[in-house]
């Protein structure tokens, strides 16, 4: 395993997600079409952790805490590190937060989280200034945004610093077909002020896998396959061409490939696991080095696609 430093503690260089566990509201069946039931998940997470996978990402949301629950059932007497979300609404009183934790928390089976997150930027200092005695307690070791903006980022690191914390991660939307975070200069920021970015949705949930084409789509019934129809998937041809002759090169999966992308672009890359060979990717793409030509490659054949999917959820670019 290798590992990047978050503060005061080391971290796995990738971590593993778990938004497709559990079923219901934003659960993996509407938004993957997995139905993938708690056992077989357990089996997941004995063999991540036998290759050294110790940071498991969920959030409240996800299930509405049917993954929470799942996750926290695969952790007991583990050595994991967790990472959930609060997610701010339109209008939520004070305590909102505290709340969610404290339910997360119970979920979870644990006294404390590693890693919390505001999931959006609705009304940045309301709920930075909620985290802090949350921190201060101890309930959260660490604090990060989520989906929020440069500035907004900014804001929340200088709140947090007034009170004598730090903002210690930011994870949002970033892959070859989405790179905001980057080019409006939050990477270039992270790396200058010790924050790690977490990277959510490097593989576009699978079209970028190599594994789903214009012949063999997604169910057009789920989230990713209203986002990546037959039309787009044939619009990802010449790219996904290219990851699999670079795939020939390192004798590596397309998967591989791009989550060693990730990592070169100093990012830890979240890998949405609920397969064996899930694993065997992550675990795998920790020993390719691409080459800074390799690099120049995929990124001009993902310009050259000129697709962009950004989320409805993603407001804030």
């Amino acid at each position: 395993m290798k590992y990047v430093k978050l503060d005061n503690i080391e971290i796995p260089q990738i971590a593993l997600g778990t938004w497709s566990w559990g079923t219901g509201i934003n659960g993996g069946n509407k938004i993957f079409g997995n139905y993938t039931n708690e056992n077989e998940l357990k089996n997941i997470f004995d063999q991540a952790s036998a290759c050294g996978f110790t940071l498991w990402d969920t959030a409240a949301v996800y299930g509405m805490g049917a993954s929470e629950t799942i996750l926290g059932h695969c952790i007991k007497d583990s050595n994991a590190i967790i990472s959930t979300k609060f997610s701010p609404f339109a209008i939520q009183s004070r305590g909102a937060m505290k709340n969610s934790l404290d339910k997360s928390l119970l979920r979870l089976g644990i006294s404390n989280v590693d890693i919390y997150w505001i999931h959006n930027p609705k009304n940045v200092e309301k709920w930075v200034n909620e985290i802090i005695p949350l921190m201060k307690s101890g309930k959260i070791k660490y604090a990060g945004v989520s989906n929020h903006n440069l500035e907004e980022i900014k804001l929340a690191a200088s709140i947090l610093e007034k009170s004598g914390l730090k903002l210690s991660a930011v994870q949002n939307h970033y892959s070859l077909l989405y790179r905001t975070s980057e080019e409006t200069g939050i990477l270039d920021w992270c790396k200058n002020n010790n924050v790690i970015f977490f990277a959510y949705m490097i593989l576009e949930q699978g079209a970028l896998t190599g594994k789903y084409s214009f012949d063999k789509p997604f169910n057009s019934n789920t989230r990713r396959g209203k986002a990546f129809p037959s039309k787009v998937l044939k619009k990802l041809e010449g790219l996904i061409a290219t990851l699999g002759e670079l795939g020939n090169k390192y004798n590596a999966s397309i998967s591989q490939i791009v989550i060693a992308w990730a990592i070169a672009k100093n990012t830890v890359p979240i890998i949405g696991v609920t397969k064996n060979s899930h694993i065997k990717d992550a675990d795998s793409a920790l020993n390719i080095c691409l080459s800074a030509d390799d690099i120049k490659e995929i990124e001009k054949a993902a310009k050259l696609t000129k697709i962009s999917v950004k989320a409805s959820w993603e407001n804030v670019f």
